[in-house]
């Protein structure tokens, strides 16, 4: 099976005020496959996110390779070109929803459509469609704050699959849920990969990620185990 995403030597630090140096990952090399459920476990809860962000374009990087499917993503300098990669093939379930309170159900789920550039009823239709899947269909008007945490979490869901996207990337998907309610988001982020999508995932429980095909564990910044034995 091909991979679908392939870093080489990919490396990131931050900088303090004074200049100081704080290295986050160092010579990273990783490939995923098509239709794989990784979960990613580190070490520490330090920078534990920065490796999704940078799959998603959100950092700029002096020393690296990015290959996502035939585009150099390394090489690509422009801003609305990555923008529309992005858009166009990764959906993002955020550990903090980021739900906007003025919008309702149906309209926070249709945002990522806009940008994609569908029609008010197409974005609408799979809006309704998607949040149905996820038995939300008596919710559909409803705003975040009349929403329970995990119907929060379902919108937050539908809306990183409005688009149909070909990669899913999940940060702490199950952060602040019940053990039951845990199972539940996990069984549907694993029914996920049955339709074909590609899953990458942060967690640092080790039951969710038991759920995934393969772990990766990063200690000290780098990748020490790309099949980590739970």
């Amino acid at each position: 099976m091909e991979n679908i995403i392939e870093m080489k030597n990919l490396c990131k630090s931050y900088y303090m005020d004074n200049w100081d140096e704080i290295p986050v990952l160092n010579w990273i090399d990783l490939q995923i496959k098509k239709n794989e459920f990784i979960a990613i476990m580190w070490e520490s809860w330090w920078w534990k996110s920065t490796l999704l962000n940078i799959i998603w374009f959100l950092h700029r990087l002096t020393s690296w390779e990015y290959f996502l499917e035939w585009d150099n993503i390394s090489e690509i300098k422009d801003d609305n070109t990555l923008s529309f990669i992005r858009n166009k093939k990764i959906g993002f379930i955020f550990q903090q929803f980021y739900l906007l309170p003025r919008l309702n159900a149906v309209e926070n789920v249709s945002l990522p459509s806009i940008y994609a550039w569908f029609s008010r009823v197409e974005r609408e239709k799979s809006a309704i469609f998607l949040l149905n899947k996820l038995w939300l269909w008596n919710k559909l008007n409803s705003y975040p704050w009349e929403l329970s945490w995990w119907q929060q979490q379902r919108v937050a869901i539908a809306r990183a699959l409005v688009n149909n996207p070909e990669i899913l990337l999940a940060d702490e998907p199950t952060w602040n849920l019940d053990s039951k309610t845990t199972i539940e988001v996990m069984q549907i982020v694993k029914g996920l990969k049955d339709s074909w999508k590609t899953i990458i995932m942060v967690t640092h429980t080790k039951t969710v990620a038991s759920y995934a095909d393969r772990v990766i564990f990063l200690r000290d910044w780098k990748i020490v185990d790309q099949n980590y034995k739970l």
